[in-house]
Order: C-alpha cells, then structure tokens, then sequence
C-alpha cells in the first residue's frame, strides 16, 4: 500500500495548515489528553505486535481500506501497511471533531466517533507544500 502515494483526508491537511493561526483551539485539555491516550495506545499495540488493538483503533472507513487493500480480514491485512513506529507523542492538535497527533516518528489524524477517538490515517509523513503521505487512510 505503501507504494501507492496515499494521503490524509483533506479537509485535516487544510486544518493542520492553520495550526500556526488557530494554536489556541487545540491539544491542551480533555480532548487532547483523550487524542494522546488513544495515540499511546495505538504505539504500544504496534510495538507489541497486538494486531487486534490496532485493527480496533481504526476508524471504520480506514478499517476496511485495510482490508481492501490485501484482500483479507484487518487481523491478517495490519502487518502489510508498513506502519512505522511512532514513538512519543511531541504534540497534539484538536479541531472539533477532527484531531493531529504529532509523534517522534509518525503523524496519526484521527477524528471523534460515538464510541470515542479512532484513527484514520497512520504512517503519515509531511512532504512541503504538499499534503502528508500516509501508509493507512480512510477515505
């Protein structure tokens, strides 16, 4: 998957672009201490090799793209995306329902679902003036 020039949804590329405008409105707080739990726990799942952890921290939508992409259930499909590890959390941006998790070595967008935070893009590397790349995304 990792070949084919994936990117994060763009309406999170536009708001990560105002970051330097709108830095009151996110990180600090419950929400941004809910984003950075759900970030730990994605890095901890992928550290530990716990596919099922990191096939339930997928937002649906990026869930299936998983699936579609290898032909398999998320279980057997995870190991192939190519997901780099993260490391520690630097920062986090929040936006209504939409979220940035900047880590040592990855970037996780991820957005607010009924039962709580899900990722919808990993593996996400910013490129200048061009939107991240992303080894897993929703649509």
């Amino acid at each position: 998957m990792s070949g084919r020039g994936r990117h994060a949804p763009r309406a999170l590329i536009a708001l990560c672009a105002l970051v330097p405008v709108l830095a009151g409105c996110g990180g600090p707080g419950e929400r941004g201490d809910q984003v950075k739990g759900v970030a730990r726990t994605f890095e901890r799942a992928l550290d530990g090799d716990d596919r099922a952890a990191l096939c339930a921290a997928l937002a649906p939508e990026t869930r299936s793209k998983v699936e579609d992409s290898e032909k398999k259930p998320c279980l057997d499909a995870i190991d192939a995306q190519d997901l780099p590890a993260g490391g520690p959390v630097r920062s986090v941006d929040v936006y209504g329902r939409q979220a940035r998790a900047v880590l040592r070595s990855d970037t996780l967008f991820l957005s607010r679902f009924q039962d709580g935070w899900k990722i919808v893009a990993a593996g996400c590397v910013p490129r200048s003036g061009r939107p991240y790349q992303c080894s897993v995304e929703g649509g």
